[in-house]
């Protein structure tokens, strides 16, 4: 917006803009951290002399830690008033972006991160409802559009501006560019929204059913994150967090359905579009997000790319669901939400399946197609999901199963991460033995390659070593193709679920109404 289209404004309209400015914002920031440390992993790992696998828990930690902080949303701002929780929530996100931008090792960033995860959990919330607060019934569409595509935008700009971050300045800037965005919307949203707070009354939290969710979902992430490096169950220390975790979820089940002010309202499972729905939502988003994060640390590790054409090469996806979420919207309306579902997983799927397909000496287009499919998945998936899950809960409840569905959603989606990394690195061992024993020194092909190599310069235990790097690259590209050709046939199979849901009249409405 320039200063002259500014200045013609109407002083309330102006105000009015500034403040959406600022709570858009505020949504692109927190997403825009979901995304923009993924292809920026290696760089992180190489600089904290830790493994890649260590390095993904930059990103395990964070979403875990929203997940967690999620359910609490709704029970602080009945509390204390959505607007302070949303100002104070920024306040402190834009606090903990600038300690991880100092932290001196992978358990600082780590600490840091679960901090930011834990602080920002009132941000998409409370920037939705103070959208739809600011603008008149009639204009409630406007403010839906302009959250939805600042959640949408923000995916894009994430791997490109991490990419390039990280490949021409140091990687601390991924965080401390929140520092300056952070400041101007906390105090344009305390300034310009302090006669929108909503009315408080003194609720009961549920700190009980907070320690054992956070117990034993924090046992169960570790447990995924360390697992590998432990050899899973002949560890003590991972059947200790196995028991941990079971344990803590069935406790806290038994708790929650006890308790008259529950952190998360079991009864909504009641509900079976809510219940049913959750099934290929939680899965959905799993794959999907494994399916995001592998592709960076393959390209980078195994296939030469720097984070920056990594990162070119995920957003795509990201344009290609700008750009066709109008039209989703315009048709949404008139057509089954379980039908755009079913068009998003089978989108997703076959963006799979092409990367299953790809080639050693695959060119970087062949990168960015399946990419741009799997955009076309996003720009219906969630919206879909969302309305079937929502569509039939009581307006007044949809708050709370907004935060249950997210925190099922982002805890599905740490999971799945870790799970991604552990299967690519098992996968990689078991494809890297059997290339070994179909391998020998005395092979004519081998004996080829050792002659190239020796031709090059390269003494005999050089030669060796390189031919070694070589089945190992080729290894890792196998369990690529297994990971990707395994999570493509599950999201078709997902699709089954979503026909088990009964026809909706959509969550967007509901919530208008």
């Amino acid at each position: 917006m320039n200063a002259t289209a500014a200045a013609a404004m109407p002083p309330a309209l102006a105000a009015r803009a500034l403040v959406a400015t600022g709570l858009a914002l505020a949504t692109f920031m927190q997403v825009l951290d979901t995304t923009i440390a993924n292809v920026s992993i290696p760089t992180i790992a190489g600089d904290l002399g830790v493994s890649i696998d260590q390095g993904t828990w930059i990103i395990t930690s964070f979403g875990v830690s929203n997940a967690i902080a999620l359910p609490l949303t709704g029970r602080l701002t009945q509390r204390y008033g959505v607007v302070k929780v949303f100002v104070t929530s920024v306040i402190l996100f834009t606090l903990a972006s600038f300690l991880c931008g100092v932290a001196w090792s992978l358990s600082s960033l780590v600490v840091f991160r679960i901090l930011q995860g834990v602080v920002s959990g009132p941000m998409i919330p409370g920037s939705q409802a103070l959208l739809l607060s600011i603008f008149p019934p009639e204009k409630k569409g406007i403010a839906l559009v302009i959250w939805s595509t600042t959640t949408l935008v923000a995916p894009v700009c994430g791997p490109i501006l991490g990419g390039y971050v990280a490949d021409n300045y140091s990687w601390p800037w991924i965080f401390l560019l929140n520092v300056p965005f952070g400041v101007f919307c906390a105090y344009v949203c305390a300034r310009g929204l302090r006669h929108h707070e909503t009315p408080t009354q003194r609720v009961p939290i549920d700190m009980i059913g907070s320690f054992l969710l956070v117990a034993w979902v924090g046992a169960m992430q570790i447990m995924l994150d360390t697992g590998k490096d432990k050899d899973w169950f002949s560890s003590p220390l991972i059947r200790i967090e196995a028991l941990v975790a079971v344990l803590g979820f069935i406790t806290f089940i038994i708790w929650e359905l006890g308790e008259k002010n529950p952190i998360i309202d079991l009864s909504l499972f009641r509900n079976r579009n809510f219940a049913l729905g959750m099934i290929p939502y939680a899965l959905g988003y799993a794959t999907f997000f494994g399916a995001v994060l592998l592709p960076p640390l393959w390209m980078q590790t195994r296939l030469g790319y720097t984070a920056t054409w990594a990162g070119l090469a995920a957003a795509p996806a990201g344009i290609a669901a700008v750009v066709l979420s109008p039209f989703v919207g315009k048709y949404f309306a008139r057509i089954d939400a379980r039908v755009f579902a079913t068009a998003g997983f089978i989108a997703f799927a076959s963006s799979y399946l092409m990367r299953a397909e790809l080639t050693a000496d695959a060119s970087f287009a062949w990168f960015v197609l399946p990419s741009i499919v799997q955009g076309i998945g996003m720009s219906v998936f969630f919206v879909a999901m969302l309305n079937i899950i929502l569509g039939d809960i009581e307006p007044h409840r949809i708050p709370f199963a907004s935060g249950v569905s997210n925190f099922v959603r982002i805890t599905s989606g740490s999971f799945a991460a870790s799970l991604t990394t552990t299967f690519w690195d098992r996968h990689a061992s078991v494809h890297q033995s059997r290339l070994a024993e179909a391998t020998s020194v005395f092979d004519p092909r081998a004996q080829q390659a050792l002659d190239t190599l020796h031709g090059m310069g390269l003494n005999d235990a050089q030669s060796l070593s390189a031919l070694v790097r070589s089945l190992e690259s080729q290894a890792y590209f196998l369990s690529a193709l297994d990971f990707f050709w395994i999570s493509g046939w599950i999201t078709f199979a997902i699709i089954i679920f979503v026909w088990f849901t009964r026809r909706s009249r959509g969550a967007v409405q509901a919530a208008a109404e």
